[in-house]
């Protein structure tokens, strides 16, 4: 089968298609035809080789979410899922395949209404969306901060806050058409990427959902309203200040909290219940998936490079 492998971590060109073995499912495994891979940030951090310390080696297939057809399924999996077009995670890679393995206890069948792509733009950014705003016991009236509107998660977390009942869903984006597209999907105030600007914006924030991290973290505890709840959910511009914790205990009496969040937290039954209905109500128009591009899985490279350059607004989905 074809595939997309990291051949040299660094930058894009160190991609390559080859030819592997196709996978065989082991026992509470489905063995998947691809029909679509969504492309992630941590994809790119992996290939970088800024996660090399966590495991990750030359070689390594990246792709964390397909969705496609179950063709076979490994020892104790009910045979009946064969034929189904479902949702399934590989685990921590291997999706940029034809096909993939994935655990059965994981996988959802996909709605009659729902696409392969559309899937694949949902079925993770909407999960981390949602379970980070339960981390942050977000409750209907708190503001919100997206900080990082504009990828698969903030996009899904501004409407999620929107329709969690949120007075005020902000946004940090780098221009003003990304900002009326945000506009459209839930934000109500659109602010620079530094926090700031947003006629009418609030002073503070309930709650800010950060998918970037990076050196500028440790500001954003300046937008925080007392009792206010920071997660950190990605860290595409890196890890923060080794001392950022000092700006929280400069504000001691302002009892912020600073929490990081991975779905790896969360039980495998709450997961599939959450993809369910999100997908559920996608199919019924009530989320809306946004794909920025539909490329081959041979154009990997090209789907990186958007990625590092930050021109992607949505999802980038690689097709088989």
């Amino acid at each position: 089968m074809k595939a997309i492998e990291i051949k040299a971590f660094g930058g894009p060109e160190g991609l390559a298609v080859v030819d592997l073995p196709a996978p065989a499912p082991a026992a509470g495994q489905v063995l998947v035809s691809v029909e679509a891979v969504g492309v992630g940030g941590v994809d790119t951090l992996i290939r970088s080789g800024a996660l090399a310390s966590y495991g990750f080696t030359e070689g390594f297939v990246p792709g964390g979410e397909v969705a496609g057809t179950v063709t076979a399924v490994g020892d104790g999996v009910d045979r009946s899922w064969i034929g189904w077009r479902v949702w399934g995670s590989p685990g921590a890679g291997g999706g940029y395949a034809e096909h993939v393995v994935a655990s059965a206890e994981g996988i959802v069948p996909l709605p009659a209404g729902l696409s392969a792509v559309d899937a694949v733009t949902l079925g993770s950014a909407g999960t981390v969306a949602q379970f980070a705003l339960v981390h942050a016991h977000f409750v209907a009236g708190e503001t919100v901060l997206v900080r990082g509107g504009s990828g698969s998660i903030g996009l899904m977390t501004v409407q999620l806050a929107a329709r969690g009942g949120a007075a005020a869903v902000a946004v940090t984006t780098s221009s003003a058409e990304r900002g009326e597209r945000l506009r459209s999907l839930g934000a109500t105030h659109v602010l620079d990427r530094s926090g700031n600007g947003g006629e009418g914006a609030p002073a503070g924030y309930d709650v800010i959902i950060d998918i970037v991290a990076g050196a500028d973290l440790p500001a954003f505890f300046d937008k925080l309203n007392p009792n206010g709840r920071l997660i950190a959910v990605g860290a595409v511009a890196g890890q923060p200040p080794a001392d950022f914790g000092t700006k929280i205990m400069a504000a001691f009496q302002r009892s912020l909290t600073f929490a990081t969040f991975s779905l790896a937290t969360v039980s495998e039954t709450a997961l599939r219940a959450e993809r369910s209905e999100q997908f559920a109500a996608a199919s019924r128009g009530e989320l809306k998936t946004v794909v920025h591009e539909v490329l081959p899985l041979d154009q990997a490279v090209s789907a990186h490079r958007k990625m590092d350059a930050g021109e992607v607004f949505g999802r980038i989905v690689l097709i088989p």
